[in-house]
């Protein structure tokens, strides 16, 4: 029988994000949006609580197992708190997630141990590509293998924190089997191009790149997984159900601000949470919120059961982007005027919720 009630260690981290996201996250949020810089501090308070090194299993140097429902329940509480430091403070699991998944003994060996360590692992990862109609099954960004050298040729966009990371993993097209695979690449490799940081509508407080490579020569032990390769369609479910976790965060977030504010907010003589459209607004927001999150947590299930999850993760990405909208846009109405001031939260939480249909490969579970 499914069973969603949280462990005892499940709902001491829930609490533990809770307070950080409310106490901490909150409080730099809307700084952080307007300077469009990452409060450091804050997310090196998020970092050393230890949630990519309690994913790695104790027999790889890590203090944990890795747990697809503890991750969607902790990238939850994160998002609450704001999705950009939420994404910053997981974006070393785009890496350390696939490596420990899927890694050679010697990728393990060598990559771990950085995410180990109590300073901010810096590593990231590269899939999203410039333009329309993004298929993740058919990059343009291609891998030539010739005489045990891969080249890599191509550009990705929205690669965070691509500046300061030492380690990117790089998905691409691998010209012979027409595979999506993905490989390990130091940024100083010659042919590695980080380009100026992109300016986006949300997630200002995340830096985001495009980076290019030409020609970019790797030894043949570069590749994930070796000559196995690694399971690329359950690596997009993962990333499918981390940013669905996230869109319900953000989506709660917006839903609990607009009903203290209905609740609170007095016209005529009554409250506007007692006005027929406002109450039904926030039923439906209500709904669409819990509804999301057992999507997700459905698709969790599965992936810690070794199920394949790659139906249930779809329909939780999508229905995830289009709840994240509508609850976002709804908060936004019931604060009227005051909803599109910069000073409340909700006009950048309609930001970032706009944003889900395109984020995908920027969290992982």
């Amino acid at each position: 029988m499914v069973s969603f009630t949280p462990t005892e260690d499940q709902q001491l981290l829930i609490e533990t994000l809770r307070r950080y996201a409310v106490n901490d996250i909150r409080q730099i949020a809307h700084e952080a949006d307007e300077e469009s810089a990452p409060q450091m501090t804050v997310v090196n308070t998020g970092w050393q609580m230890g949630l990519v090194p309690s994913a790695i299993p104790e027999d790889l140097g890590g203090f944990g197992e890795m747990s697809a429902i503890t991750s969607v329940l902790a990238a939850e509480e994160l998002a609450f708190g704001d999705l950009s430091v939420a994404m910053h403070v997981m974006t070393p699991a785009l890496f350390a997630y696939p490596v420990t998944l899927y890694g050679t003994a010697e990728q393990k060996e060598n990559l771990l141990p950085m995410f180990l360590e109590e300073e901010f692992a810096p590593a990231t990862a590269a899939l999203l590509e410039p333009g329309v109609l993004f298929d993740p099954f058919n990059l343009k960004t291609t891998a030539t293998v010739d005489g045990g050298k891969i080249t890599l040729n191509g550009v990705k966009a929205y690669v965070p924190l691509a500046d300061s990371a030492e380690w990117l993993l790089v998905y691409a097209r691998n010209s012979e089997t027409g595979a999506t695979d993905a490989y390990v690449v130091q940024k100083n490799t010659p042919g590695v191009e980080i380009e100026k940081r992109e300016l986006l509508m949300g997630l200002r407080a995340l830096p985001t790149f495009r980076v290019k490579f030409t020609d970019v020569v790797l030894e043949d032990s570069a590749k994930l997984g070796g000559a196995a390769g690694c399971d690329f369609k359950a690596l997009m479910s993962r990333s499918q159900v981390a940013v669905a976790a996230m869109a319900v965060g953000v989506a709660r977030a917006s839903y609990e601000y607009a009903l203290s504010y209905a609740k609170e907010r007095v016209q005529f003589g009554k409250p506007i949470a007692q006005n027929q459209a406002i109450a039904f607004m926030l039923a439906d927001m209500a709904i669409e919120v819990d509804s999301a999150r057992l999507m997700v947590w459905e698709a969790a299930w599965k992936m810690d059961q070794g199920q394949d999850a790659t139906a249930e993760a779809y329909l939780a990405k999508q229905y995830a982007d289009q709840m994240a909208l509508f609850v976002t846009d709804a908060g936004l109405q019931i604060l009227g005027g005051y909803g599109f001031i910069r000073e409340y939260p909700v006009e950048r939480w309609l930001r970032n919720g706009r944003g889900f249909p395109t984020f995908d490969g920027l969290a992982m579970v």
